[in-house]
């Protein structure tokens, strides 16, 4: 699937956004989900677990549940008003926080509802932009990538086994990329009743390319393709395009998400 860039135009038509997701070559469905709302300059992103369609009804309830958190804190501040101390955060980021924990909760009771849907969860990645200031959550195995000029960064850390053992030293780089428990995640919506979630804000800066994605990229196509993609490609659904096809050529063996966001001049404010 394929949305076109006139269809997620932002509020401030200095921000240009490309998206695109795939089933793949191998599976039969597809347990991604994504959302872009421009009104509030949110993307959000999630990658669903366990099989036979439940993933993708975890992926889903968490992108709703986040969007739709997201959309009445912005129409309604006091929504924001929390017992937890928000002083060395911005009101984005507590937002996100926020919406991931009402996300987890909501795939958790759904799997006790209903038996056919345990076991089921999903990881997340989710960025919210004011100004040229990023607020980013993540739990999973999906990741944001700045690239600033020619140089791709990893904004995120994957919460998988393989990871932690990079992380403690066990294991190095190349060890974990042929590793066979490298998508074994350690943290996921809807796994427990309580999820650790990672957040960060970052300062952008005009011609900086963030990009959102599930491990069906990451996982086929080597970082340094990604970066001359996207430093080659100037138009950014064009690039998310390529992002995608790039994967399928690569084997296509999951599925494949990405939301490319490139930061223009005057950027404005708009949401919560």
């Amino acid at each position: 699937m394929r949305i076109s860039r006139d269809e997620i135009q932002t509020s401030t038509a200095q921000i240009e956004i490309g998206s695109s997701t795939h089933v793949g070559r191998v599976r039969s469905n597809n347990e991604d989900n994504f959302r872009v709302v421009p009104a509030l300059n949110l993307f959000v992103l999630s990658d669903g677990i366990g099989g036979q369609a439940n993933g993708e009804v975890a992926s889903a309830l968490a992108v709703e549940t986040i969007v739709t958190h997201c959309l009445k804190a912005s129409a309604d501040r006091t929504s924001l008003n929390g017992d937890v101390s928000q002083s060395t955060i911005s009101d984005r980021t507590y937002c996100l926080l926020r919406s991931v924990n009402l996300a987890n909760r909501a795939i958790l009771e759904a799997s006790v509802i209903d038996p056919r849907l345990q076991g089921m969860g999903a990881t997340l990645v989710a960025a919210s932009i004011e100004g040229l200031r990023l607020s980013l959550v993540h739990v999973g195995d999906s990741r944001a990538y700045l690239l600033r000029g020619s140089h791709l960064e990893r904004l995120t850390a994957d919460h998988t086994l393989v990871a932690e053992q990079v992380r403690n030293g066990l294991l190095t780089q190349e060890q974990a990329q042929t590793n066979p428990l490298r998508r074994i995640l350690i943290r996921a919506l809807g796994a427990r009743e309580e999820v650790e979630i990672d957040f960060h804000e970052h300062e952008l800066r005009v011609g900086d390319n963030l990009l959102l994605c599930s491990d069906g990229l990451t996982g086929m196509v080597p970082e340094t393709e990604i970066a001359d993609i996207l430093f080659h490609e100037s138009d950014a659904q064009c690039a998310a395009d390529r992002l995608v096809t790039s994967a399928n050529q690569h084997g296509g063996e999951d599925n494949v998400t990405v939301i490319l966001v490139r930061i223009g001049a005057n950027v404005g404010q708009s949401g919560l």
